[in-house]
């Protein structure tokens, strides 16, 4: 088995569905005080299967940030990668060989790689996880994970993380399906709110970043209405900034529903290769009988169907349906729309220097459990 690694230039990675993984990310990135590096990643199959010939080999770029905790220490972020994804049994061992494979390449002062996996969640594809209704109950503690996934390593130093950064459930929608399926496979509420909503006279267009100011009216109203933690309103004009020109980079509408002129809601919808992303979204506080977000999720929808999507990322969910979940209410209406929940491994940790991730670590779990 054999795991090697190349310089390669942020501009130069190929366009994927994997919007984290795509150039446009790492300028945003970098915009928040992350390092953005590209690398071309080349591995032997018989790391991703055990029955592949170990001569085969497969290749996939991989987008790293680095991130300084002080003048002194630097931690590297891999978010929503490696997209190469081995058989649940190879996963501990393909991690660590590229850990090892780019340590060279990070600072020396480096302490440990976070991993942010798309992988299928391993308890997820096991019955005993899943409650009598078909809830899945999430995964068993920090400590059974980690016995599972450094199967086969031989340092076996891969750590759960303290929490997750990037979306860990998350509902797809296909987009190969005609418009008229899409309608079929939601909730019967789903449905009637989306026509409710155009019969009230609600409308949906696209905006460029002179409405800024409406958008982060509308932000603002939703992050205080959810006690969720603030973004300045520099943070989305870089999204919109930072977008590519064509297909084969990622274009970000920012679309906006309004009713004689007042803005009820409104989201940035990413389009990155095959894969349409709903990746911000705020609404007024007051006008929820027009049920604005349903109009302006289903012409969403149809965008990225009609941009050539053949898949839709909802971006984020509670893992089920357990009501005292902070994102319960998100589930709901996500749900709604008919596709199918997925769940991913979450955050995963390769310490390079034990004693200083140790001590991050006990930080993180403070501000954690605060």
């Amino acid at each position: 088995m054999t795991c090697r690694i190349e310089r390669k230039g942020l501009e130069e990675l190929n366009a994927t569905n994997i919007l984290p993984q795509t150039p446009f990310w790492g300028r945003i990135k970098r915009n928040q005080g992350f390092l953005p590096n590209g690398f071309e990643l080349t591995i032997s199959k018989d790391m991703l299967v055990d029955t592949a010939d170990s001569l085969s080999k497969v290749g996939d770029d991989l987008l790293v940030l680095t991130k300084y905790i002080d003048n002194d220490t630097c931690y590297a972020y891999v978010p929503y990668g490696p997209k190469l994804e081995p058989t649940f049994e190879n996963q501990g061992l393909f991690l660590e060989q590229l850990s090892e494979a780019i340590r060279p390449y990070l600072p020396n002062n480096c302490i440990f790689i976070r991993y942010d996996l798309i992988w299928e969640n391993q308890w997820a594809a096991e019955e005993e996880y899943f409650d009598s209704s078909g809830n899945w109950m999430g995964s068993p503690s920090s400590q059974i994970q980690e016995y599972r996934v450094n199967f086969k390593t031989a340092k076996w130093n891969l750590k759960k993380s303290v929490g997750d950064v990037l979306p860990k459930n998350t509902f797809f929608l296909d987009l190969t399906i005609k418009e008229q399926e899409l309608l079929k496979n939601m909730r019967y509420n789903t449905r009637y709110n989306i026509k409710k909503s155009f019969k009230s006279g609600v409308r949906v267009q696209e905006y460029g970043i002179d409405h800024m100011n409406d958008w982060y009216k509308l932000y603002l109203d939703t992050a205080l209405r959810h006690n969720m933690s603030l973004q300045n309103q520099d943070f989305f004009s870089t999204i919109l900034k930072n977008q590519d020109n064509g297909k084969k980079g990622v274009k970000v509408k920012m679309l906006m529903a309004d009713i004689d002129g007042e803005f009820l809601s409104s989201m940035f919808l990413v389009l990155s290769k095959k894969r349409g992303t709903y990746l911000y979204g705020a609404s007024a506080s007051d006008t929820n009988n027009l049920m604005a977000s349903y109009a302006l999720q289903w012409e969403s929808i149809k965008i990225a169907k009609k941009w050539g999507c053949t898949e839709y990322d909802m971006f984020g969910s509670a893992p089920n349906l357990q009501k005292t979940h902070p994102l319960h209410g998100v589930h709901v209406y996500k749900k709604g729309f008919g596709g199918n929940l997925f769940h991913r491994m979450g955050c995963w940790d390769y310490p390079y220097n034990e004693k200083r991730y140790d001590l991050y670590k006990f930080r993180e779990l403070k501000n954690h459990d605060a």
